[in-house]
């Protein structure tokens, strides 16, 4: 699985963006004081730590498939329920929470409309439904320019490479029954100060990226390092993502 992996290379690779994409996420699905929430594919914990700096550590929930990411979240975020489990089979009664979040995650589930429907049957009626993910169509994500070198090498990517773009979370929102679905955007800016900064986050096998470089011979990713290293130019330099961000109501 690409997200069975450390929490720490995840945030050195994904967590440094995500926790920025945390607030946004929070406040356009309305999180209140008096909130009871749910954090879908938490991972390590980016959201969660808004989630609790909002609500309160005993109103949220979360789940997550990798065993990894459990435990560093128990650890990170003590006071919230976190249980094992992926987002398709939600282990909650229905109507349990004001509302359901899932950041930078749908478009890794395995059946997603189905992951989707699992947030709106956990989320009270009149209660929001959430999610984020960057803008891979718009060439606006994190990993623009590892993708554009992949391209420019003539690197097979194996289908790795997931294409969201503008409308997508939307309508798979309004498939499950959501209504009064709106979409936002959120840009994030993260500066490197080098450029193994940026790379080695890379070869740590962290998402569909990190899956493609591990799986490539030593040269190959040397034709992916080099040509990036030519793409982003001197250090230091800042990469600039924006998130397409969604919500509707129960």
């Amino acid at each position: 699985m690409a997200f069975d992996v450390a929490a720490d290379a995840y945030d050195r690779f994904m967590g440094r963006y995500s926790s920025q994409l945390s607030a946004p996420l929070a406040e356009f699905a309305g999180i209140e004081p008096h909130h009871r929430v749910l954090d879908v594919g938490c991972g390590p914990g980016q959201l969660a730590a808004e989630l609790v700096e909002r609500v309160g550590a005993a109103n949220v929930a979360a789940v997550d498939p990798s065993e990894k990411f459990v435990a560093a979240m128990r650890e990170r975020h003590p006071g919230v329920e976190l249980v094992l489990a992926a987002a398709e089979e939600l282990p909650f009664e229905d109507d349990a929470f004001d509302a359901a979040l899932a950041q930078l995650v749908v478009h890794f589930m395995a059946d997603a409309p189905r992951g989707i429907a699992e947030m709106a049957r956990v989320t009270k009626p009149g209660g929001v439904v959430a999610a984020s993910f960057w803008d891979a169509r718009g060439r606006r994500t994190p990993m623009q320019p590892f993708w554009a070198s992949v391209a420019a090498v003539d690197v097979e990517t194996g289908g790795r490479a997931v294409q969201v773009g503008a409308g997508d979370l939307s309508a798979l929102l309004e498939g499950a029954g959501l209504r009064e679905v709106e979409e936002t955007e959120a840009t994030v800016a993260v500066e490197y100060a080098s450029f193994d900064e940026w790379w080695l986050p890379y070869t740590y096998g962290v998402g569909p990226a990190g899956d493609l470089v591990s799986s490539l011979p030593p040269e190959r990713q040397e034709a992916i390092r080099e040509h990036a290293r030519d793409l982003l130019g001197e250090p230091p330099f800042t990469i600039e993502a924006t998130a397409l961000v969604a919500r509707g109501r129960v």
